[in-house]
């Protein structure tokens, strides 16, 4: 972006938009878009285009999101900065094969099931659920993690599932011997 410099925002917040210029983001968007065509011979299905976005912080390289009947795919500009070719390698089928699966099986399907590993093995990639980067040294923004118990072992929930737990919205089971979570302590 030419005008990062200009910015009267937070240095944090410009380091952010600032991390992924112009041309590389337009670089992500046209990447995203080959997979979307790619998929869409490889499946037989028009899949509506989708709207990117480089608003993702964190420690996720990306994402994809619905909300209501708004479909979109996330990126992380920072991470993308620092393992550029490896986002568009990796991170970039990997949040397309998310959106295919959602519009051709729904919601109802794990996001690293087998209709996603599917995809991703139709597209040639090995299906892996997160990148290898390391983030050491980069300022993001981590998330308070909060002590669970089940019968076999200690678990950490992220502050989003424990408010979830602590709401009654979510029960989490442990995947080992699928005893319900519960607060420690």
């Amino acid at each position: 972006m030419a005008d990062c410099r200009r910015q009267r925002v937070a240095m944090t917040r410009v380091r952010i938009e600032c991390a992924l210029g112009d041309a590389r983001r337009a670089e992500v968007i046209a990447a995203t878009g080959t997979w979307l065509q790619r998929a869409r011979e490889l499946h037989g299905h028009p899949l509506p285009d989708i709207p990117v976005r480089f608003d993702l912080f964190g420690r996720s390289a990306g994402m994809y999101r619905v909300r209501g009947r708004q479909r979109e795919i996330r990126y992380n500009p920072v991470i993308f900065a620092g393992w550029y070719a490896e986002n568009i390698a990796d991170t970039v089928p990997h949040e397309v094969a998310h959106y295919v699966v959602d519009v051709l099986h729904g919601r109802r399907v794990r996001p690293h099931g087998a209709e996603w590993r599917g995809v991703m093995a139709s597209f040639g990639l090995v299906a892996r659920r997160t990148g290898d980067f390391d983030l050491s040294g980069l300022s993001l923004r981590s998330e308070r993690r909060f002590a669970y118990v089940c019968p076999c072992m200690r678990h950490e929930l992220s502050a989003t599932r424990h408010n979830r737990v602590s709401r009654g919205e979510r029960r989490y089971r442990c995947l080992a011997c699928g005893g319900e979570l519960v607060p420690a302590g």
